[in-house]
């Protein structure tokens, strides 16, 4: 590969990966909004309307990922980058203004749109232009800005927070900051919108899937035809290899820490400042791990890691479940806490999308990735739905002894189907895993 071609398939890959970015950002930021919009809109003392707010971005990323999904075999990657781009930049701006519950709620479901559509899009878009050599690595740039768009959402919410002991500055965090919180999302919004007109439409769209697989009459094709494909014998082991990775990437509950971050370091004896602090620490590491995956993907394979993170984080629930249960409080549990994010950082966060983006053919790769992207969202709106309910009835010893199983589930189903992909092309994968196509199937 060429410097400058590799230079600008550096390029392309980043301003992809900038939906990533905004994915975690806006994924994150209502975390810290959370405990002064509530005192707002006045749902502070009803879990479920807090459950509704927390979720209604994860309704619209089921709509986005499935959007993303028909539309992308049939106008290409690259339009649908830029929709992403506009969603963010429109829910950014409407979830800080609005004063009403609904209107409020509605923002947010743009917003999640925005979310479903990048969560899809950019992990394929950036497998389909990468070498075979770096194309885990280039993906897992993608959960690199993801994290980094987490941490900038855990910075900026702690910065804009003022103190809560002082009634004044409790009044503008109620009033205004947790607004402030969601317009800066913003600006990078408005930059990935601009720059998603500079990058070229995927070589493996123009060439296996509109140039070679999609004729007129093809592309028309119902959305349902179209699902059914993914249904039949031949793709119906990787299907379900893809869905449970994708599920089990939201249902693992590391994903709650962020979410929930109030409720787990209260719960673990901290007030609300120390809380804010607690959260960036997490941040920091869910960065550091990030990194280091960037580096271990192509070293250690995409298997190895995914048991590793089915497995780590496993032991880790389990002690952290025994803590709660023991009323263990302090640095301990942030200790537990932080290693979970660790071990999920290096593992399931990166490697779900590389698999994602890998196992399945060129043809149905736009829609097979969109069902699963979909299904991962359904795991993440049920899981921070039912958190609330489930850490209310159960306790959190309960809640995650329960991810804990979940995770020993898992990795014994991984163990037993998942592949290696790593240093394989995605034609070589293809035939591996499904066998040669032969002619047109969609």
């Amino acid at each position: 590969m060429q410097e400058t071609n590799k230079g600008f398939i550096y390029f392309i890959c980043l301003v992809s990966a900038m939906g990533g970015l905004l994915f975690g950002y806006d994924w994150v930021v209502i975390g810290g909004a959370k405990p002064f919009y509530e005192l707002f809109f006045g749902i502070s003392d009803s879990p479920v309307m807090q459950g509704v707010a927390m979720s209604t971005a994860l309704v619209g990323c089921l709509i986005g990922a499935m959007v993303a999904g028909a539309a992308a075999d049939r106008y290409g990657r690259k339009p649908l980058l830029t929709m992403a781009a506009i969603l963010f930049t429109v829910s950014a701006i409407a979830t800080g203004l609005f004063n009403d519950f609904t209107l409020f709620n509605i923002a947010r479901l743009i917003g999640g749109m925005g979310i479903g559509v990048a969560s899809a899009l950019s992990p394929m878009y950036i497998a389909e232009v990468s070498p075979t050599a770096i194309r885990g690595r280039m993906v897992s740039l993608n959960q690199m800005t993801i994290v980094l768009g987490i941490l900038a959402a855990q910075v900026v919410n702690m910065l804009l927070a003022r103190e809560t002991s002082v009634p004044e500055s409790q009044a503008w965090n109620i009033a205004w900051g947790w607004r402030w919180m969601f317009w800066a999302e913003t600006l990078p919004a408005a930059l990935f919108l601009v720059m998603s007109f500079f990058i070229p439409e995927s070589p493996v769209y123009l060439s296996e899937v509109k140039g070679k697989r999609l004729s007129a009459k093809d592309g028309q094709q119902p959305l349902m035809a179209r699902l059914s494909l993914l249904a039949t014998p031949k793709f119906r082991h990787v299907l379900i290899l893809g869905l449970v990775i994708a599920v089990f990437q939201q249902w693992c509950g590391t994903n709650v820490i962020f979410n929930y971050a109030q409720e787990i370091f209260v719960g673990a004896g901290f007030d609300v400042d120390g809380m804010f602090i607690n959260i960036v620490i997490t941040g920091i590491a869910n960065v550091i791990f990030t990194i280091i995956a960037l580096y271990t993907i192509e070293k250690w394979g995409r298997r190895t890691l995914i048991l590793l993170g089915a497995g780590g984080l496993g032991l880790i629930y389990l002690t952290l479940g025994t803590c709660y249960f023991l009323e263990v409080k302090g640095v301990m549990m942030v200790v537990l806490v932080v290693s979970a994010i660790s071990v999920y950082a290096m593992t399931l966060g990166p490697v779900t999308w590389t698999l994602l983006a890998e196992i399945f053919p060129n043809h149905i790769r736009g829609i097979a990735m969109a069902t699963c992207t979909f299904a991962l969202w359904v795991g993440c709106c049920t899981l921070t739905f039912s958190f609330p309910s489930m850490n209310a009835a159960l306790g959190s010893s309960g809640t995650f002894w329960i991810y804990s199983a979940i995770c020993a589930c898992a990795f014994i189903f991984l163990f037993r189907n998942c592949p290696e992909t790593k240093g394989k092309s995605l034609e070589q994968l293809e035939k591996e895993l499904v066998g040669p196509t032969p002619g047109p199937s969609l």
